[in-house]
């Protein structure tokens, strides 16, 4: 092997990690983060929206964490609520 080639070798694979393949994954996962940052800022401005339009964001934030849900999930919590309060004279 010549110099040449082996200072490229050793470029790309730097203590046996390959330098392009970290490089690459390090800023694919940046570039999510940043995306997540964006979309996290659309969010809130849609909810911002719905509290100006009169809406009950904690409501709202408590249907989208629902409807995440399986059907049988929420209604046995809807059933347990219940029983609760009735216990507790609500």
């Amino acid at each position: 092997m010549d110099a040449e080639n082996f200072a490229a070798d050793e470029k790309a694979a730097v203590g046996g990690i390959a330098a392009d393949r970290l490089r690459s994954i390090i800023e694919r996962v940046e570039r999510l983060e940043e995306e997540r940052k964006a979309l996290a800022g659309d969010i809130k401005d849609i909810f911002t929206e719905a509290k100006s339009a009169g809406f009950d964001v904690k409501v709202i934030r408590q249907i989208i964490r629902l409807r995440k849900q399986e059907p049988a999930e929420v209604e046995e919590q809807e059933t347990l609520l219940d029983i609760y309060r009735r216990a507790l004279g609500m």
